[in-house]
């Protein structure tokens, strides 16, 4: 693959990637009325030890800024499926946790949301009818490639 081939490569697959979001995100909210990286951030929290990560860890794990995550934690804490609570060895960090609500509804959503994901991904021209399944698989395996085991 040569370097001007990558770049193709990797914008069908983030396009193809932000469909899939888009769906799922749409799917969440009407059924759930959860956004997706609401959904990400209480299912990173659940697998966290002691349920609870860092503001700036969870930033991380899903994909946004500081700013932008602390107003997702606001969200989550409204519809109190997270609190926050101060680092004890350092007053300034800050903890997001799952409640049990929280907890809940990531054990009422997971399964769903699994099948749901199976089903967009085994029929990528519903997101889009000019994909072509084949050069997808291609470039996620040039991709995969590059990547390494």
């Amino acid at each position: 693959m040569t370097a001007g081939d990558t770049g193709a490569e990797w914008a069908r697959i983030a396009t193809f990637a932000s469909a899939v979001d888009a769906s799922l995100g749409k799917w969440l909210t009407e059924r759930y009325g959860i956004g997706l990286t609401e959904y990400r951030a209480i299912a990173h929290l659940a697998q966290a030890p002691d349920r609870e990560l860092r503001v700036n860890d969870l930033a991380q794990k899903v994909g946004l800024n500081q700013s932008s995550v602390t107003r997702l934690v606001s969200r989550l804490e409204a519809k109190e499926l997270t609190v926050r609570d101060v680092c004890p060895d350092d007053g300034r960090g800050v903890y997001a946790v799952i409640t049990e609500r929280g907890r809940a509804l990531l054990q009422e959503v997971r399964a769903p949301y699994e099948e749901r994901l199976l089903e967009l991904l085994r029929d990528a021209r519903a997101h889009d009818p000019h994909l072509d399944p084949v050069r997808l698989r291609s470039a996620f395996a040039a991709i995969g490639d590059l990547v390494g085991p």
